[in-house]
């Protein structure tokens, strides 16, 4: 069962906000309610939440357009909630970015029952060990998701770091470092594997300065650390 996740509830109506909240926290959850959209691209920025609850219609700042901002640097799974019952309202809330949308008036179970599942579905995507649950990687996108940010990876840092977090706790030499990459850097051998993994160690900073997952195992290779 999802239980103990930050939820951003993004709703100007207190009533609909407060009722929301109440459903989250009962069912285990850490709801935390947002007014208007004047704060919330930077709160995700700071401490990314496992969902979002996000009016389409709000102060300052409309729904779509804080998707469309959130998508340009986060994963997070955002649930829309709309008035409005036309089709191509509800489809143009999903190509900003939105993974699902329920429509007022609505049935607050429903709601948290519709974030348990996209949680569910983002979480699932992650590496095999629970330990790693902030961590996504999306294979068909060819990206990682690190705290609710998506690296800047190129494609063979992305071919690198995947298989390390695949298989964390495992030394891999950089020869067979190497083979996941294949033969963008044929020519420049062991130092391109020193260089990638700078490159990735140096990208993870960027969003999780405290983190020091990739080890380097002295004549052996390097190592994923999920801890």
């Amino acid at each position: 069962m999802i239980k103990n996740r930050t939820i951003f509830i993004v709703e100007d109506d207190q009533k609909i906000a407060a009722i929301l909240s109440d459903y989250f926290t009962s069912a285990g959850h850490q709801p935390q309610i947002f007014p208007d959209g004047r704060s919330v691209v930077s709160s995700v920025r700071t401490t990314p939440p496992s969902a979002i609850i996000l009016d389409l219609m709000l102060p300052a700042s409309d729904g779509m357009t804080i998707c469309r901002e959130l998508r340009k640097f986060s994963a997070v799974p955002i649930l829309m909630l709309t008035a409005r019952t036309d089709e191509v309202d509800k489809l143009k809330g999903l190509n900003d970015g939105a993974d699902d949308y329920v429509t007022k008036p609505f049935s607050a179970r429903e709601v948290v029952t519709r974030a348990n599942t996209l949680i569910r579905r983002y979480e699932g995507r992650v590496t095999t060990d629970p330990a790693a649950s902030k961590y996504l990687i999306d294979d068909a996108g060819k990206r990682i998701a690190w705290r609710g940010s998506w690296l800047k990876l190129s494609a063979s840092e992305y071919n690198i770091l995947s298989t390390m977090m695949q298989h964390a706790g495992r030394v891999f030499s950089r020869d067979q470092l190497l083979d996941k990459i294949g033969e963008q850097s044929l020519e420049s051998g062991d130092r391109a594997i020193d260089s990638h993994i700078k490159n990735i160690r140096r990208k993870i900073e960027i969003v999780d300065p405290e983190s020091s997952c990739i080890a380097s195992v002295y004549g052996a290779g390097y190592r994923f650390d999920a801890d």
